[in-house]
């Protein structure tokens, strides 16, 4: 073999070396933004009720978040729910939390402390209302729950926010036509048909809740009719983010049986506020958005998270960090 063709595919052999370190260049920028370390420090995360989906996806969050940032310790606190978590933010009690768009917007309209400076770091999933009642339970809608015993959600959750004002929508007052009990999530299934006849939740789909009552008792979902929501929507306000829709037939299939249950469902976002740090943010939104699919196989409304539609955060602003973030991944 000759000299000149030796040293010809020496150069080539140098410039796809060269082409590689590029490539490799290129990959951890998109991976690692700027090519800076991560960030560090300590955030707080508002979540919920710990057998509720809010607590449940914090939980594996945190652990995604420790693969991206090693050196951040994210501090997880259990709350009664939205309400709760929305305030916890705009105090500065919490840095990061996740709650309904109906319960921010009433934040925002009530111009409680803090509310100019919340901002949106992606759309999540939708909760949806499940109104829960007994297998026998001669309860068959909204309005069969006079004189009955409802727990109505944990004050500050945003459940107690939406049923409040579902049972008004019906024309009943919610102090003095049923017996409201406070009960959530975490204690209204068992006492479902034992000091309760039906308790509202609002979650992602499926509840680990329900799906733990449904291997045990007999139980049915009442339905939330359109009219009820449309309703609703006359009064304005924060009633224009509910939304009519179906619990689809694969929800809770011992329960349902293949038919499907209209309710009403209301986004969730995640937020923070406008002085956390940008790049942290970043860092977050990111892996919010790439950790879907990991964190959809244990919570699967996770599986709605939606790059196209994660930025609509109404009624809040894109806090500047994850605005980043989504300028970056656009086509």
């Amino acid at each position: 073999m000759s000299k000149p063709f030796l040293r010809i595919g020496g150069r080539r052999a140098v410039r796809a070396a060269a082409a590689a370190v590029v490539a490799l260049g290129l990959l951890l920028w998109w991976l690692l933004p700027l090519g800076e370390e991560p960030p560090g420090g300590t955030i707080t995360f508002s979540t919920g009720t710990r057998a509720g989906v809010y607590h449940k996806y914090g939980e594996l969050l945190r652990d995604r978040l420790a693969r991206d940032m090693p050196g951040l310790d994210v501090r997880l606190v259990p709350s009664a729910g939205s309400q709760e978590n929305v305030e916890r933010v705009a105090s500065g009690k919490a840095d990061f939390t996740i709650a309904a768009a109906d319960a921010v917007e009433t934040y925002k309209i009530q111009d409680r402390p803090g509310a100019e400076a919340l901002r949106g770091v992606a759309r999540l999933y939708d909760d949806y209302v499940q109104l829960v009642v007994p297998a026998d339970s001669d309860v068959h809608s909204l309005a069969d729950l006079k004189g009955k015993r409802v727990a109505i959600g944990m004050p500050n959750s945003g459940v107690r926010l939406i049923a409040t004002r579902l049972l008004r929508a019906v024309g009943i007052d919610p102090e003095r036509d049923i017996t409201p009990r406070s009960d959530g999530i975490d204690t209204g299934p068992e006492r479902l048909g034992e000091g309760l006849d039906a308790f509202f939740w609002s979650g992602g789909l499926p509840t680990d809740g329900l799906e733990r009552l449904a291997d045990k008792e007999a139980f049915r979902f009442v339905p939330i009719g359109e009219e009820v929501v449309a309703e609703l929507h006359e009064q304005g306000g924060a009633t224009r983010y509910y939304r009519a829709t179906n619990i689809p037939e694969s929800a809770y299939e011992t329960v349902q049986n293949g038919a499907v249950v209209p309710t009403m469902a209301v986004a969730n976002l995640l937020m923070t506020r406008d002085d956390l740090d940008p790049r942290l943010t970043e860092w977050l939104t990111r892996t919010v958005i790439e950790s879907r699919d990991g964190i959809g196989r244990h919570v699967h409304s996770a599986q709605l998270v939606d790059l196209r539609t994660a930025i609509y955060t109404d009624p809040l602003h894109l806090h500047d960090g994850a605005r980043r973030y989504y300028r970056s991944v656009k086509p």
